[in-house]
């Protein structure tokens, strides 16, 4: 039978926006918080834009050129997909929109918030904007006319902008045209503002419709026929010819102050903007009908990202989580001395991320400490990792810091961190030619007698004390020789001109990863074929590659069951008779977001628990530094087994993927206690004894069924 059929696989892009839909359903539920549907609902609107800015960009680069090669799973080419994603993004849109109006807002409206518009305003409060906008937001504004001497303004990339459409005063001839001057919506001023009301009711107004109140003060002597917001969205994906630049730092910043300028890919407009005008901006942007997104309310709602924080509205937010210090550190009186009893297993955000960080700083101020090497992939805004790195090349230690400046989206704040750290005296270097190191492993060399003893932490995360409040993910700590002497190795491959060496336990990408899964997968595939239960499981991100898919269609067919947690993008289609019946895909999307990667294999009996940087996607194993690295301690086994148990039995956020490509959202059967395993975890962690915080991991948990919106 042929494995390798278009029918037996989803194509990445439309998973993807499948992936979008799921989040969207968090915004829609009416037994979240409010503030916290008004959250995924900005996280929705964010995710569309990088979506468009690197996928759809991508994909249109591909039409530009010329490029025939279609997907290499499902067979579609780049128009076939821009044309599908073209419909489904906008059917997500309006989606989104109608869930703002008929939903969201009320809900606002009930709590007593409202977002109003400018017929709505009292005298008082049009007095009080006039006011503001004189004081605060007129000297700010800049119009640019567009004509023969005025080219259309190179607009940044997201921005806000008002289009308007003017005459003059003074008689215009039949013949001429009306005047097209554009305004940008100043991103250095507060998005929204608060109007004075007089009672408890609170009122917002967005600038934008604070600036057409009074946007004939910006164009004397010309009447206002039209005015109406758009917004640009443009290609930011950035291309650096590493083999030839003499400096990656210096070439990279580059490369980022383009992106602002790179091709639009997609135009938002207010639905109210006539047809004339759409077709003007369409015209001299250059896009296509498809790419026009017509908005019936405001436009980049992830202004809602800022307002749903505001401190006095913690009761319309999920209670707060505290985390807990992670079990094999209660009672223990120094760092060192716990990881080198035993493997110390870190379960975040449920558990606290402070030792991951107290780590290095110990190793900094420890006389004792001689060398640390690390890797940074995406830190925080103000990291005390990078800040105790800094503190540690002061105090003379020799600290290697690996800083991937080819982070997406986040090389500008890479840049800052890499050079305030060579300006503390650490060796930083930036990866290897053409991959981006996207390893999360840590090297502390200690001194101990008269041995030296390695203390390396290894991760599914980022070094990020922000995200590691937010995301799911698992650390561990181990003093292991073979892992020390892997890890030393590790940094030696990055720092040097070596080959990849042969490692004691890990394994890495791109060298050697992907073919150790494949073994791995085999390896279950030989038990079943031997009679022998087979199982596995995976954690991940996302499955996109078609070697390990197909393996994995190889050992359903052997009879080997397997189920697959993948919170985002899933190319594999599972239930089909044959190929993928004896496979199963969950996806779990809840208040964190899923990021951990666990794999597990059955093997015979003899069972195999593995922590990873990477998911099963193509660039994980081509184009990425990666580390797999095994879980070896049993009682760290048994809590992977128990996490994996509990996710496959969720039934509050989990969806399963069916034949047809559609996701089904679970629900408690009649008489089942529910499971919310990201609840459950956080319960776990707080201790079952501690009745304060089981009332509050309870009241976490959603009590009524969601329903989406028709």
């Amino acid at each position: 039978m042929n494995l390798d059929h278009h029918a037996h696989f989803i194509n990445r892009e439309v998973s993807w926006l499948l992936f979008n839909e799921r989040v969207a359903f968090e915004a829609a539920r009416g037994d979240n918080p409010l503030f916290e549907r008004l959250r995924f609902l900005a996280i929705c609107a964010s995710n569309l834009d990088e979506f468009f800015m690197v996928r759809v960009a991508g994909l249109k680069d591909q039409l530009k050129l010329g490029v025939g090669r279609p997907d290499n799973k499902t067979g579609m080419t780049a128009a076939q997909q821009l044309t599908e994603v073209a419909n489904r993004a906008h059917a997500h849109v309006n989606h989104l929109y109608r869930l703002w109006n008929k939903t969201l807002l009320p809900a606002l409206r009930k709590e007593g918030i409202d977002f109003t518009h400018p017929s709505q305003l009292t005298q008082a409060q049009r007095a009080h904007l006039e006011e503001y906008y004189h004081h605060h937001v007129f000297p700010v504004l800049t119009p640019l006319a567009v004509d023969a001497s005025h080219p259309f303004p190179l607009l940044a990339n997201r921005s806000l902008n008002i289009a308007v459409l003017l005459e003059p005063i003074a008689v215009r001839l039949p013949h001429e045209s009306p005047l097209f001057a554009v305004v940008q919506v100043p991103s250095v001023l507060p998005r929204y503002l608060e109007l004075p009301t007089g009672g408890r009711k609170r009122v917002f107004m967005l600038l934008e419709a604070v600036i057409e109140m009074f946007i004939d003060t910006l164009f004397p002597g010309h009447t206002v026929l039209e005015h109406a917001c758009f917004r640009i969205t443009r290609n930011a994906d950035i291309t650096v010819d590493e083999e030839s630049a003499e400096d990656l730092l210096e070439e990279i910043e580059r490369e980022v102050k383009k992106r602002n300028r790179g091709a639009a890919v997609r135009l938002e407009v207010q639905s109210s903007m006539s047809s004339e005008l759409v077709e003007t901006l369409r015209d001299w942007l250059e896009l296509e009908a498809e790419d026009i997104y017509a908005i019936d309310g405001p436009l980049d709602l992830t202004f809602l990202m800022r307002f749903s924080a505001m401190p006095e509205y913690a009761h319309l937010r999920f209670p707060p989580i505290s985390p807990q210090v992670p079990p094999d550190f209660i009672g223990e009186t120094g760092l060192f001395e716990a990881i080198a009893k035993r493997d110390i297993l870190l379960f975040h955000p449920y558990e606290s991320f402070d030792p991951v960080v107290h780590f290095i700083h110990l190793a900094a101020n420890d006389p004792q400490v001689l060398a640390i090497k690390q890797t940074l992939y995406r830190v925080s805004g103000n990291s005390p990792i990078v800040l105790a790195l800094a503190r540690a090349a002061e105090n003379g230690k020799q600290v290697t810091v690996l800083v991937e400046l080819k982070a997406r989206f986040d090389e500008e704040n890479n840049i800052v961190w890499a050079k305030k750290l060579e300006e503390a005296g650490c060796h930083v270097i930036y990866g290897l030619v053409g991959l981006k190191t996207h390893s999360k492993i840590a090297l502390v060399v200690r001194r101990e007698g008269e041995r030296i003893v390695r203390y390396v932490h290894l991760s599914t995360g980022n070094y990020n004390d922000n995200t590691a409040r937010l995301y799911t993910d698992l650390g561990m700590f181990t003093a292991r020789e073979e892992f020390g002497e892997d890890a030393s190795l590790f940094f030696n491959h990055l720092t040097g001109f070596a080959d990849p060496p042969a490692w004691r336990r890990i394994a890495t990408a791109p060298h050697g990863l992907k073919d150790a899964f494949l073994k791995l997968i085999h390896r279950e595939i030989d038990h079943a074929r031997a009679g022998r239960p087979a199982r596995i499981i995976t954690k991940m991100n996302a499955l996109t590659d078609k070697d390990l898919i197909l393996a994995l269609f190889e050992a359903s067919r052997a009879g080997v069951e397997i189920d697959l947690l993948v919170r985002g993008i899933c190319c594999l289609r599972p239930g089909i008779p044959g190929v993928s019946d004896h496979i199963r895909v969950s996806s779990i999307v809840g208040r964190f977001l899923e990021h951990s990667r666990i794999y597990y294999f059955l093997n015979g009996g003899e069972e195999e628990y593995y922590l990873a940087s990477a998911d099963w996607m193509t660039r994980n194993m081509v184009s990425r530094v990666e580390i797999l690295f095994p879980v070896l301690q049993d009682n760290l086994k048994q809590r992977l087994k128990h996490i994996l148990d509990v996710q496959l039995r969720d039934n509050v956020n989990r969806w399963i993927l069916a034949a047809n490509g559609q996701y089904e959202k679970v629900e408690p059967k009649p008489g089942e206690p529910k499971v919310a395993s990201q609840m459950q975890f956080y319960l776990e962690a707080c201790g079952a004894a501690d009745e304060t915080a089981k009332a509050l991991a309870e009241s976490m948990i959603p009590r009524t069924p969601p329903r989406l919106l028709p």
